[in-house]
């Protein structure tokens, strides 16, 4: 669950058209699906598309199928005329659950959501996903976790992911995700440095680079380039872009030229969002974890070291098949001793065909209680770090009016008329548990 499987199962919309012809794509899961999405329905209008609902899932979790199943039916009354259309990983993994579903026109595999003419077809299209190498789709301006900010009146972008990588070689014991996704793939660095500088160009005020699991990039590309050699590389050769952005990371792969592109590089904003899952050695090793507790305390001191004004957010699962209330003690004091301020919190949900379905399952009321109480101490950590931003003069992205994003990733809230896309420099004066107030 590294890179953009951080995305908890919430849905986004984006939509096309005339409201008796639009054609809507309805989001589920990570920002790599947000940002597929964006492409899909730039396609959906290239290709004449008209009145359909395109339902790009997530199969992270059995809530995440359980949303899209009842988001399908909801749409299916609302827009009884209108054309059904379901891919992504849900898709991908479990194609016969979707096409049972009457409801249900045209059934699209991973590999198949990005083809020409693709959205034209019937029937079930769900191909080998291993065995596929779809090239990258184009970078979407996605902007935040449910929905997109709005653009500048310019049209310029405030924020664009572009997607690096695709697919896992990982088999961690409770991710379904590389079912869905195949095996890794990487973008070319210079397809990669071309997209983020058209974007640059645009006007973009911020690229964020995101993948499944993004630090396994360039493993699979001549010379095993690192992400790190990456981000330099864009730094480099894309002087006019003021600021790149790392979605979600797996702790156990930073390299040695990142950590120093973090230590020394400005424009790359010091927050960094790690894969780490629990916070208990036998826990992680039942994962299939690549990284034990002492050592991701390690890297989250050497990342603070090194750029001070880091924020470090984490992914944590509740209730992973044998964790005693020990280990679960565990997970919740490294969210203080790591000086975490953001946490994704994931309740654990068995994914059929992983090797943690078959493990001695924690009771459902446990899940669920460990869950709200690590989500507690989220809030708290959050707040602590809210605590520690007052009086400090901060940067900040404007994604929406009174609504702003600072370096670290801090939301602010302030008054005033700067537009979407602008950077206002400004100081923070209080908060309210969630959100740093500046003036």
């Amino acid at each position: 669950m590294t890179g953009a499987r951080a995305s908890s199962p919430l849905l986004s919309k984006v939509r096309a058209g005339s409201p008796r012809s639009e054609v809507e794509v309805v989001t589920f899961g990570c920002r790599l699906n947000a940002c597929e999405s964006e492409a899909i329905a730039a396609r959906a209008a290239a290709e004449g598309v008209e009145n359909a609902v395109i339902f790009n899932t997530c199969a992270v979790t059995g809530e995440a199928v359980r949303q899209a199943r009842q988001a399908i039916r909801k749409a299916a009354r609302a827009r009884p005329d209108a054309r059904l259309v379901v891919t992504g990983c849900a898709a991908q993994i479990d194609p016969a659950a979707f096409a049972a579903m009457g409801e249900v026109d045209l059934v699209l595999g991973v590999a198949d959501k990005a083809a020409p003419g693709a959205l034209a077809r019937s029937g079930v299209h769900v191909g080998d996903v291993m065995a596929h190498r779809p090239a990258a789709l184009a970078p979407g301006p996605a902007v935040g976790r449910r929905a997109r900010a709005p653009e500048p009146a310019d049209g310029r972008r405030v924020r664009a992911y572009v997607e690096i990588q695709n697919g896992c070689d990982h088999r961690c014991t409770f991710c379904v995700i590389p079912f869905g996704r195949g095996n890794s793939r990487s973008t070319p660095a210079e397809t990669a440095v071309d997209r983020v500088r058209a974007l640059a160009g645009a006007g973009c005020a911020e690229v964020v680079l995101t993948g499944v699991d993004l630090t396994s990039w360039g493993a699979d590309l001549p010379g095993a380039p690192t992400l790190g050699h990456l981000v330099q590389l864009i730094l480099d050769q894309v002087p006019e872009l003021p600021r790149l952005r790392l979605s979600s990371i797996d702790a156990a792969e930073i390299d040695a030229e990142l950590l120093a592109a973090v230590a020394r590089e400005p424009r790359l904003m010091p927050h960094l969002h790690l894969s780490l899952q629990s916070g208990d050695d036998l826990i992680l090793k039942r994962m299939k974890r690549r990284h034990s507790r002492g050592q991701a305390l390690a890297l989250t001191a050497r990342l603070s070291a090194a750029r001070p004004d880091i924020a470090l957010g984490a992914d944590f699962i509740a209730g992973f098949p044998t964790e005693s209330e020990a280990a679960f003690e565990n997970t919740l004091a490294f969210v203080e001793e790591a000086v975490l301020a953001f946490l994704h919190v994931f309740p654990y949900s068995p994914r059929p065909g992983t090797p943690a379905a078959r493990m001695p399952q924690v009771p459902g009321a446990v899940v669920k209680d460990r869950a709200a109480r690590l989500r507690a101490a989220g809030d708290a950590a959050l707040a602590r770090h809210l605590d520690r931003q007052v009086g400090r003069r901060v940067r900040a992205l404007v994604e929406r009016p009174g609504q702003a994003r600072a370096e670290d990733y801090t939301q602010l809230a302030f008054t005033g008329d700067a537009a979407p896309g602008a950077v206002i420099a400004a100081t923070v004066t209080g908060h309210d548990g969630r959100v740093a107030f500046v003036a």
